[in-house]
């Protein structure tokens, strides 16, 4: 395949950075473990690598191979992601893990289009593991690698939208070096997350500098083209928060939906709480209404208005199936939204342990 010169400079002299700048020691990189960096690259999907390495290596510990993370429970999966918000990503991979135990016998497809067609894959996703596992040359184009692409060939119209990443896909594939596509690869990410940042990028650092559209035209803040404003509908609800001194009381989520297979607080009024206590086995001692709470969805804004019921319960109690007791020293590993885990490690400073 002839590249056309802009393209060439453009791959060489990432790649020559890239050797001398680049990441190298990742715990995911100088390996051809299919597995390893497809756990990796969805961990990455919107979160920083920072925040990431510390989840894979439990994750690699508890799950050792592909099939070890099939055969887990659901549950156990979501309390490792724990933290790491995005929670679909997480009932995705097992999914994924899942299918492809079943269907590819623990091993990862070798073609674009199999790959696409797994649980939570997309086509960038796909790409980074065909490259990194096998080798083969195919454009990718996460968060990082767009706003690279934007600002140095000058992009204009939001990433997001069809009509612009039909165009910085097409770019993508035009770019794509005849060899060394590992660390030409790795350099758009590296480049992305390190130099060419949303904010205060370091151009005097960038090996493009002279070739991009942004610097020579002061356009760094302009590009990408930020997400249109877009006004959310909102949503209230009333969430009970059950503690006997010792224990929350929370229910599992169902499987789809808002924070979907996670433990969560229930949905109620404050004129149902007694009642409520009453139907897990309690007795209510007190209701409280605390400060109200924001959380943002992609699609939602949810306000919450927590009510701190203080209940009676005996001291075996066991929750019905779908419910559960958890201690206060538990919420910090439980698989809970972020707003929750928040909200009960608040309270449980406040509360001092009950004795029998």
């Amino acid at each position: 395949m002839r590249e056309n010169r802009s393209a060439r400079v453009f791959s060489t002299r990432l790649i020559d950075w890239q050797r001398h700048h680049g990441r190298h020691d990742l715990p995911w990189q100088n390996t051809r473990d299919a597995y390893r960096i497809w756990l990796s690259e969805i961990m990455l999907q919107q979160t920083q690598v920072g925040t990431v390495i510390p989840y894979y290596a439990r994750f690699v510990e508890c799950f050792p191979t592909i099939e070890a993370l099939a055969l887990a429970p659901l549950a156990t999966v979501l309390e490792l992601w724990a933290g790491l918000g995005y929670y679909a990503r997480a009932r995705n991979l097992h999914r994924c893990a899942q299918a492809i135990v079943a269907d590819y016998r623990a091993e990862f497809p070798r073609d674009l289009q199999s790959l696409c067609e797994l649980p939570g894959i997309g086509r960038s996703t796909a790409a980074a593991i065909s490259v990194f596992a096998f080798g083969h040359r195919a454009p990718i184009l996460d968060g990082n690698v767009k706003r690279v692409l934007a600002r140095c060939f000058g992009i204009d119209g939001f990433p997001g939208s069809a009509a612009t990443e039909n165009v910085l896909w097409s770019l993508a594939e035009t770019l794509l070096p005849a060899k060394h596509i590992e660390a030409y690869t790795q350099g758009l990410m590296d480049l992305g997350s390190t130099v060419c940042t949303r904010r205060k990028p370091s151009c005097e650092a960038c090996p493009l500098h002279a070739m991009c559209i942004a610097r020579l035209d002061g356009r760094q803040a302009e590009l990408p083209v930020a997400r249109p404003v877009k006004v959310l509908p909102e949503r209230d609800t009333t969430l009970l928060l059950l503690t006997d001194g010792n224990r929350f009381l929370l229910e599992r989520r169902p499987p789809v939906g808002i924070w979907g297979g996670l433990l969560s607080l229930p949905e109620g009024t404050g004129a149902g709480a007694s009642e409520f206590a009453r139907r897990h086995g309690c007795r209510l001692l007190e209701a409280q209404v605390l400060p109200s709470l924001k959380h943002t969805f992609s699609h939602l804004r949810l306000n919450i208005l927590p009510l701190l019921c203080t209940v009676k319960a005996t001291p075996h109690l066991v929750a019905e199936a779908g419910w559960q007791w958890l201690e206060h020293g538990e919420v910090d590993t439980a698989a809970l939204p972020t707003p929750i885990m928040r909200l009960l490690k608040t309270i449980r400073k406040s509360i001092p342990p009950t004795r029998d």
